[in-house]
């Protein structure tokens, strides 16, 4: 066996070339252009069975077909235009099957021979075409198994290829990955809303709705909704960090947190959601204005407000234990330069002191072994 470009090239049980990893087609990279001639050698020549295949080809056929398969070899798939073909591959297999690189421009990648070269090379490496339910299927693979856990859609799309790779199917086009993505997180995103909603109470989810409510600009919620000072809502004043230490800050942080208390937000409502999930959606009501959310539909505009409350429980406390710990050592702080201050204003109320001290210490180091009442 020997390692490709993108894939492992080797005869498998049956004579057929397999297939290893794509080279990044799934983050939306195209296969690189510049290729150094001990790279071509290794990558794009055609060993003894491809030429069997050539056989009964010729022309542009001949040469598309070699492209093709070589391209799958390396990709796991085919190029969607004849310009995504490195053009010094071109060259360099159309000398080994002798034929001119301009041919290359006149090959029907719609035909008739194309259709069937396509097919013929899913074959030779065990592979089939994608169809409509196996997309399906792999959305909902998705919304299953991973939107839960890796919120990067490029990685999601990575996952797609490597799944069909892994199922010995030809991965969709990369837009068509991208929509299926897509599709997918939008499921789990609405099932991830129902599931968070269904643990709420309906008083839970009346206060969760009160922290947004007249949220226009210049409105101000009344009664147990009403801010606390700077003229800011509760959402807002919720989402701000600590201000200085001091005692000022550590009666709004405790005033923040009995007010999340009193929402009663389920301690096991995320208890099977990852933590990277909650934070995100965590994330994203912060960076929305109260109006923007009061348009959201309940379920959204619900899980936004439970995932904030919830992470901002324990940032809160985490926060007030911070706060006093440095109130702490502020009082202590101030102490100790209270009583350094005293003595030495009691010091300098004493005449002729440094004389003394001075008479003190010498007494001190000429009897080191003497008790401290005689020596002084």
């Amino acid at each position: 066996m020997r390692r490709l470009f993108g894939f492992a090239h080797s005869a498998s049980t049956d004579g057929s070339p397999r297939c290893g990893d794509p080279t990044g087609w799934a983050k939306g990279q195209r296969v690189r252009q510049d290729w150094e001639p001990g790279e071509l050698i290794e990558v794009w020549t055609l060993l003894e069975d491809d030429m069997k295949r050539l056989r009964n080809k010729s022309g542009a056929n001949r040469l598309g077909f070699a492209m093709l398969l070589k391209f799958f070899e390396v990709e796991a798939r085919f190029p969607e235009t004849d310009g995504e073909v490195p053009a010094a591959a071109v060259g360099y297999v159309a000398q080994q099957v002798k034929v001119p690189a301009q041919e290359w421009a006149g090959y029907d990648w719609r035909g008739r021979a194309a259709t069937r070269h396509r097919t013929e090379i899913r074959d030779a490496f065990g592979f089939r075409a994608n169809t409509e339910e196996d997309q399906e299927k792999l959305a909902e693979w998705l919304t299953a198994e991973l939107c839960g856990v890796e919120m990067s859609r490029e990685r999601l799309a990575e996952a797609v290829v490597a799944r069909c790779r892994n199922d010995h199917i030809e991965p969709p086009a990369p837009g068509q990955v991208g929509r299926l993505v897509g599709k997918a997180v939008k499921d789990f995103d609405a099932q991830f809303c129902r599931n968070t909603v269904d643990r709420l109470s309906h008083a839970t989810r009346s206060r969760l709705e009160d922290l947004v409510a007249g949220g226009e600009e210049g409105a101000e919620p009344a009664g147990d909704q009403a801010t606390t000072g700077g003229g800011r809502s509760f959402f807002t004043e919720l989402k701000a960090d600590p201000g200085a230490p001091g005692l000022e800050s550590l009666f709004e942080e405790v005033d923040k947190l009995q007010r999340v208390r009193r929402l009663e937000l389920p301690t096991d409502l995320f208890v099977d959601v990852s933590e990277k999930q909650v934070d995100a959606w965590r994330a994203r009501t912060s960076k929305e204005y109260p109006a923007n959310l009061e348009r959201m539909k309940p379920p959204m505009r619900l899980t936004l407000l439970a995932a904030l409350c919830h992470v901002r429980h324990t940032e809160i406390t985490d926060s007030l234990v911070e706060l006093f710990i440095q109130l702490v050592l502020k009082i202590n702080t101030r102490a100790e330069k209270k009583v350094d201050k005293e003595l030495t204003g009691e010091l300098k109320k004493v005449r002729g002191k440094e004389a003394m001290m001075l008479r003190v210490a010498e007494a001190a180091l000429s009897e080191p072994s003497g008790t401290v009442r005689k020596v002084i």
